[in-house]
């Protein structure tokens, strides 16, 4: 039987043929098969996506539109009032600014020019600088006398050349005369009384006034170290009510007890950085004019520097005449003894800064006062603060 099988297997075998190995791309082939049956839908797909877009957008582009114009105006209409309301007081501030860099480089110059005219006056006289040192006459001449034959004779005349107010001398003096109508040794106040005339300047500047130095007093019946303004009506003797007009009149660097304004108009009133043992700043709004002093050829600057004197007045004293002075310097005046009192001015521009006024006795009552009758077009009230101030001490006298 194995036999029989053996010989079976030969006879009916296959043989074993190979057969070639063919190694087609499938994968590629059916990829391009595949984007060339895809190619024309995608294209269609692609077309009809942009179709969409083009009319979803011009569908939507008005209304966005009409949104962001929407969206402008609101905005327009919430910003509006903010800018409205701050465009006038950012333009405020800044012609502010440059207001006060313009003013102040105007009185800068001013006043150099003013010290400059008074020095070469002084620079003519080594005896009035000796006086306005503290010596007295006698001892100016005895210590200038040891130069010289000469200095001294030119000492001697200058002691004897008659009082005036640009050498600071006590005395009543009718503006714009430089030598006073009236003068005497025991008469120690400076008084200017204004007429007729406008006067271009009047500085006084460096001065003590009333009790504020040693061996002083007021003069009798007087209560006040310091008058400045017009007067009042009175009926016996008769005389009609003045002013004293000034184009810029500043009051700096003032020590009082006491510091009162009255019977004011002024176009711009300032008043900064004034420390003072209680004060009551009420000035009223209201529509006073600017103004300056003209009159053509006027009357020659009185310019006064140092001294000690009783009491300072500068009154228009002549009835129903306002006194005229287009620009007023009151600077670094001491005073002691009583109100330093500003009444009937009217003025361009009123200046009050830098003052100290005090008695010490606390706050309740006001020593710097500023009254309802002061009136103004502008006003600016800047970094005025009460602090406790003790009344003036008493300084060496001449």
């Amino acid at each position: 039987m194995k036999k029989i099988r053996t010989f079976l297997r030969k006879v009916f075998s296959v043989p074993n043929i190979t057969l070639p190995k063919v190694n087609l791309p499938l994968r590629k082939i059916g990829h391009k098969v595949a984007t060339v049956i895809l190619w024309t839908p995608r294209k269609i797909g692609w077309v009809l996506r942009k179709i969409m877009y083009g009319i979803v957008v011009s569908i939507l582009w008005p209304s966005r539109k009409i949104g962001w114009l929407l969206r402008q105006i609101m905005y327009g209409i919430t910003a509006t009032p903010g800018t409205v309301a701050r465009s006038p007081v950012q333009l405020y501030y800044k012609s502010k600014k440059w207001r006060d860099w313009i003013l102040g480089k105007m009185d800068y110059l001013e006043a150099e020019s003013a010290k400059w005219k008074r020095t070469f006056q002084i620079a003519k006289s080594p005896y009035t600088i000796l006086l306005k040192m503290g010596f007295s006459p006698q001892y100016a001449i005895g210590l200038i006398a040891v130069g010289s034959t000469a200095a001294t004779g030119a000492v001697a005349a200058e002691a004897m050349k008659p009082p005036s107010f640009a050498a600071g001398d006590p005395g009543v003096y009718n503006a714009p005369l430089d030598s006073p109508i009236f003068s005497d040794k025991e008469f120690n106040t400076l008084r200017l009384d204004l007429g007729t005339t406008p006067i271009g300047v009047v500085e006084i500047s460096d001065i003590t006034v009333g009790t504020a130095y040693t061996n002083s007093a007021l003069p009798s019946g007087e209560t006040k170290p310091v008058i400045i303004g017009g007067l009042p009506t009175v009926a016996d003797p008769a005389f009609t009510e003045t002013y004293l007009e000034v184009g810029h009149m500043t009051v700096d660097r003032w020590r009082c007890d006491t510091l009162t304004l009255t019977n004011i108009e002024a176009h711009n009133l300032i008043v900064r950085d004034n420390a003072s043992d209680g004060q009551s700043i009420s000035a009223v709004a209201g529509t006073p004019r600017d103004r300056a002093i003209s009159g053509g050829n006027r009357a020659d600057d009185m310019l006064t520097s140092g001294g000690y004197y009783d009491q300072v007045k500068i009154t228009a004293a002549t009835t129903a005449v306002n006194g005229k002075i287009d620009r007023l310097i009151l600077s670094n005046i001491y005073t002691k003894g009583g109100a330093c009192v500003l009444d009937r001015i009217k003025a361009g521009t009123l200046e009050i800064i830098l003052n100290e006024v005090g008695l010490g006795n606390g706050f309740a009552t006001k020593e710097f006062t500023i009254a309802t009758s002061v009136i103004y077009k502008t006003f600016i009230n800047e970094d005025n603060v009460e602090t406790t101030i003790a009344s003036a001490a008493t300084s060496p006298g001449p």
